[in-house]
């Protein structure tokens, strides 16, 4: 089988990756191109697992697109074998909601939904039954336990033309804006994952994996000194994740049998399935999120402001 991760270079997704080569499994490495894909690629291929690498930046859709394309050609000339699991697993926390990503988009939606949405539409009829498709979750969209004592911010809906959307230049904006969008890509990671198993078919199983809270990993690394001294203090608490044990757990949920009647995003907190929330299910707010990404995956300049992306059912 033939396994394809995004984001292998650094953290969960280099030991995900490795795990995998581990096995031996068909590797495909989409990720920024340069020194770090290529020295995961060399490590996988050293642990026995055959690699091709597609450089991709998901901050920019039509290199989405590219790669989407570079995968097809490897599947359809037999390069590889068939296709059996899509793991998104790359994703960032940008510090200022200002930045827009080379589509015009709100930088970490653009990355952590749109990019994977787009692969994984351009790629869902090149996935072979029985497949798997298993996306990065966080439970910062619901910020419960220490989270809401630590002051984490949840998830802030709205519609989802609005969060593709950058603030205006002008904006006073800091790093707990930056917090709340975050949590709030990852909740319609949540929501997307749910539409999309009810268009993937019952061949393909989509499922959401939670790695646990790692406050001290690269994820904010654009975060102020003292955020970063605090994320790597709450680091070293006992019961906190790490890159190591989830990263494993990971290439586990791509791959091993246990984990192969996991659909309908099943939501996995590093080795137990659990129970999201009532709310955290919302077939309107599903099939909107659905609809707006389309749009805005159509060609030509910025869909958020145009006609092609409808207004909400009933404005």
């Amino acid at each position: 089988m033939t396994v394809l991760l995004t984001g292998p270079t650094r953290g969960l997704g280099r030991v995900a990756a490795l795990a995998l080569a581990a096995r031996h499994t068909d590797l495909i490495l989409l990720g920024r191109p340069g020194p770090a894909l290529d020295e995961v690629a060399a490590e996988a291929r050293a642990a026995g697992a055959t690699v091709h690498t597609v450089g991709a930046d998901l901050a920019r859709l039509a290199d989405v697109r590219a790669a989407a394309s570079s995968v097809r050609e490897l599947l359809d000339s037999a390069s590889v074998p068939p296709l059996r699991a899509l793991i998104a697993n790359a994703g960032l926390m940008s510090m200022d909601v200002r930045t827009a990503s080379a589509d015009g988009h709100e930088l970490t939606f653009a990355v952590n939904h749109l990019a994977h949405a787009q692969l994984i539409g351009d790629l869902l009829g090149s996935i072979a039954a029985p497949g798997r498709i298993v996306l990065l979750g966080s439970d910062t969209y619901r910020a419960g336990g220490l989270k809401k004592l630590l002051g984490v911010r949840p998830a802030v809906w709205r519609d989802p033309a609005e969060l593709a959307r950058p603030a205006p230049a002008g904006a006073k904006v800091g790093v707990r804006d930056a917090a709340v969008a975050y949590a709030t890509s990852k909740l319609a990671v949540l929501y997307y994952a749910h539409e999309l198993q009810r268009r993937a078919g019952n061949g393909i199983g989509v499922s959401v994996f939670e790695p646990g809270w790692m406050p001290g990993t690269g994820l904010g690394r654009g975060a102020p000194a003292a955020f970063q001294a605090l994320g790597r203090g709450l680091q070293r608490l006992p019961g906190m994740a790490n890159p190591e044990r989830s990263g494993r757990m990971l290439a586990a949920i791509a791959v091993d049998e246990r984990w192969a009647g996991l659909r309908d995003g099943a939501y996995v907190v590093v080795d137990r399935v659990d129970e999201q929330p009532a709310w955290a299910h919302d077939p309107a707010r599903e099939l909107r999120l659905w609809e707006v990404t389309e749009g805005l995956f159509a060609p030509g300049p910025s869909t958020v402001d145009g006609d092609r992306v409808s207004p909400p059912r009933g404005a």
